[in-house]
C-alpha cells in the first residue's frame, strides 16, 4: 500500500523558514516525479513546486526564489525548504507522488498545516 506521510509544519513568523518533508513508503519513486501542493481556506488546491524523475525543477511564481524542493530517491523523500514566508503562505502542504508533465498524480498525502504570522 502507497503511503506519503508529510511532517514539518507549524507555526512561524513572517520572514522565517521551515523545511517539510515527505516519506513516502510501499514502492519506490525514484522514476516518478514529486510535487508539493498548498490550499488554503476557501481556494482551490495548487501545484506550487515539482522535481522530476530526470531532476528537472519547477515552482510556480508566487514562490519562486523563496522555496526549494529536493529529493533523496534512496530514502524515497522530497523536500520543500521555505524560506521568506509570508502569511500569504498559510495553507495546508500536500506531496504528491506521479507525472508533472501530463498532471497526473497518483498519490497524495494527508497534508501538513503551515501558518505564518504577521
Amino acid at each position: 500500500q502507497v503511503q506519503l506521510v508529510e511532517s514539518g509544519g507549524g507555526l512561524v513568523q513572517a520572514g522565517g523558514s521551515l523545511r517539510l518533508s515527505c516519506a513516502a513508503s510501499g514502492r519506490t519513486f525514484s522514476s516518478y516525479d514529486m510535487g508539493w501542493f498548498r490550499q488554503a481556506p476557501g481556494k482551490e488546491r495548487d501545484l506550487i513546486a515539482a522535481s522530476t524523475w530526470s531532476g528537472g525543477t519547477y515552482y510556480a511564481d508566487s514562490v519562486k526564489g523563496r522555496f526549494t524542493i529536493s529529493r533523496d530517491n534512496a530514502k524515497n523523500t522530497v523536500y520543500l525548504q521555505m524560506n521568506s514566508l509570508k502569511p500569504e503562505d498559510t495553507a495546508v502542504y500536500h506531496c504528491a507522488v506521479g507525472r508533472y508533465f501530463t498532471r497526473s498524480w497518483n498519490y497524495r498525502g494527508q497534508g501538513t498545516q503551515v501558518t505564518v504570522s504577521s
